[in-house]
């Protein structure tokens, strides 16, 4: 295995390791994200779990602050599917 030199590594890939490693990219930094799970979004994810198609949260599913986050809002995710 190769050595990788990065600027940060962001360390869980919950809801607020990848807006970090965001705003850092956006600043031209180099960023590793390291998550432990198979999948990201620590405690925000969802899963069929009730039926085929069907979405269910896992976890936590209110997050009404984020909304109104100036940093949230700049990611545009609307434009990747989340309403």
């Amino acid at each position: 295995m190769g050595l990788t030199t990065v600027d940060a590594v962001v360390v869980g890939a919950g809801p607020n390791g990848p807006v970090a490693a965001h705003a850092l990219a956006d600043a031209r930094w180099d960023v590793l994200v390291l998550e432990a799970q198979e999948t990201s979004g620590g405690a925000v994810r969802s899963a069929e779990v009730a039926a085929p198609r069907y979405e269910t949260d896992l976890f936590s599913a209110f997050y009404p602050l984020a909304a109104g986050s100036p940093v949230i809002r700049g990611l545009h995710l609307e434009d990747h599917g989340l309403s």
